[in-house]
């Protein structure tokens, strides 16, 4: 069977894993999508291949101005920051000292040093952290709202352009090598798996053609237990590590 790449195959994939369809997988439909949501969500939120660093960008409007927020996309779960305004409000123009200092000292690549430059930019960014500062955010993804916390009615202006350092989820219908992850299959048929056993223990051993003997309690409990161990080995070998970062 070729590698999953759709939704469809990849729910055919999973009960295929558990028997289908020489055991019939007692299991609805609906029951079956949530399961499927519910893998996609944790590998959303744990692994690191589930999200990518994008840096999106946003056009101002009067809207944004009068409210005060930006309305994100719902497939971005976290933001880091936002890049300085290089706009309109902005000075990165002729009489802006970082042009200039390109200008008179670096126009010449083969004679001028880049230690001054270096360190007069290093000199000038302490400045700013010191009487400035890293402009405040606040953002939460069940909101897809980010307020940033600048003067909106005089440091930016409509069509400008903000920059957002985030975190966007992979959206497996446009990269469907999401489907064929082989930690998403298994958490995926683990969790279809302890649904069965769910379905099927509270009415206890269920006979089955030719003696086999159904034990939904066994189904469940093996399922939870893989499930665990899933999970840990989510968090100890591909979860995402964190960021050292200096602004």
């Amino acid at each position: 069977m070729p590698v999953p790449t759709t939704r469809e195959q990849f729910k055919d994939y999973c009960l295929r894993q558990l028997g289908h369809p020489v055991i019939q997988i007692n299991i609805d439909d609906d029951q079956l999508e949530d399961r499927v949501d519910d893998a996609l969500q944790y590998y959303r939120d744990y692994h690191y291949d589930g999200v990518e660093k994008v840096y999106a960008q946003h056009q101002l409007t009067d809207a944004d101005i009068t409210n005060k927020y930006l309305t994100i996309d719902p497939l971005i779960t976290g933001i880091t920051r936002i890049l300085p305004l290089t706009g309109a409000q902005s000075t990165a123009y002729m009489f802006d000292l970082r042009y200039q200092l390109r200008l008179n000292e670096l126009w010449d690549f083969t004679s001028s040093s880049y230690v001054n430059y270096e360190m007069t930019m290093q000199h000038l960014r302490t400045i700013e952290l010191l009487f400035v500062g890293i402009t405040p955010i606040r953002f939460n993804r069940h909101m897809n709202k980010l307020y940033i916390d600048w003067g909106w009615g005089t440091k930016v202006v409509a069509d400008e352009y903000v920059i957002i350092e985030c975190y966007r989820v992979l959206d497996p219908d446009v990269y469907a090598s999401v489907w064929n992850d082989r930690w998403l299959k298994k958490y995926a048929t683990q969790l279809i798996k302890k649904q069965w056993g769910t379905n099927i223990k509270k009415f206890g051993q269920i006979p089955l053609p030719g003696g086999v003997i159904l034990n939904g309690k066994e189904i469940y409990d093996e399922a939870d237990e893989e499930i665990k161990e899933l999970e840990d080995a989510m968090l100890n070998d591909y979860g995402a590590p964190m960021e050292f970062q200096m602004n």
